[in-house]
C-alpha cells in the first residue's frame, strides 16, 4: 500500500497552525491588558489591603471561616454538605498542581516587568487558579444545598477573581478556567452525593 502525500492537505495544516497561533498571541496579549486594568484597582492602600487579604484567604483561611459559619446558620445537620465540600476541596488540590505543571503558563508578573506581584506565589505555574478552582469546588455542594446561598457564593467567587488578577498572580482566563474546572469537577459529585444523602 502506497501512502500519497498531499500538498494542499500539508499546507492546510501550516495555515490552520498560522491561525492558531495568531488567536492564541491575541487573547495572551487581552488577558495581559486585562491584568493591567484591573491590577490598577489595587493600587490605592485600600485595594492593595483587600486583594492581598482576600487572595491570603484563599491559601486556606477561607475554608474553616465558611465552615464555621455554615455550622452556625445550620447546625449539626450542615455535616454531609461541609464534609463534601472538604472532599471537593481535597481532591482539587491534588489535581491542579498536576494540571498547572503540565501547562506551565507563567504568571502576568514574570511575563511583563510592569506588574508587580502583590505577595509571595505559592507555585510558579498560573493556569489554572488553584485559588478559584478549590473555591468553587468547596462552593458547589454548598448552592446544591441552600440555593438562597448562590448570591453569597457569588461574591465570594467574584471577590477572589478580582484578587488573584489584581495581585498580578492571574490572567482573566485563568481564573475563569479555575472556576470552570472546579465547578465542572465539584458539581456532578456534589450533586450525586447529595442526592444519595
Amino acid at each position: 500500500m502506497q501512502i500519497v502525500s498531499n500538498p494542499y492537505l500539508a499546507l492546510d495544516r501550516i495555515g490552520l497552525r498560522e491561525t492558531a497561533a495568531r488567536f492564541r498571541k491575541r487573547l495572551q496579549q487581552a488577558d495581559l491588558a486585562g491584568v493591567h486594568v484591573v491590577s490598577r484597582s489595587a493600587r490605592p492602600a485600600l485595594g492593595r489591603g483587600l486583594a492581598i487579604v482576600i487572595s491570603k484567604l484563599g491559601n486556606g483561611w477561607i475554608y474553616p471561616i465558611l465552615a464555621a459559619v455554615i455550622f452556625y446558620w445550620f447546625g449539626r445537620s450542615a455535616l454531609p454538605v461541609v464534609a463534601l465540600a472538604g472532599v471537593n476541596a481535597a481532591v482539587l488540590h491534588l489535581l491542579f498542581p498536576i494540571i498547572k505543571r503540565r501547562i506551565g503558563r507563567q504568571r502576568p508578573f514574570r511575563v511583563d516587568p510592569r506588574l508587580t506581584s502583590l505577595l509571595r506565589i505559592l507555585d510558579e505555574h498560573s493556569f489554572p487558579s488553584g485559588h478559584m478552582m478549590t473555591l468553587s469546588g468547596v462552593l458547589a455542594p454548598i448552592v446544591i444545598a441552600w440555593p438562597s446561598a448562590a448570591y453569597s457564593a457569588a461574591a465570594l467567587v467574584l471577590s477572589m477573581a478580582w484578587s488573584r488578577i489584581a495581585t498580578a498572580h492571574h490572567y482573566p482566563s485563568d481564573v475563569l478556567g479555575g472556576f470552570a474546572l472546579g465547578a465542572a469537577m465539584g458539581y456532578p459529585l456534589s450533586a450525586c452525593a447529595l442526592a444519595f444523602l
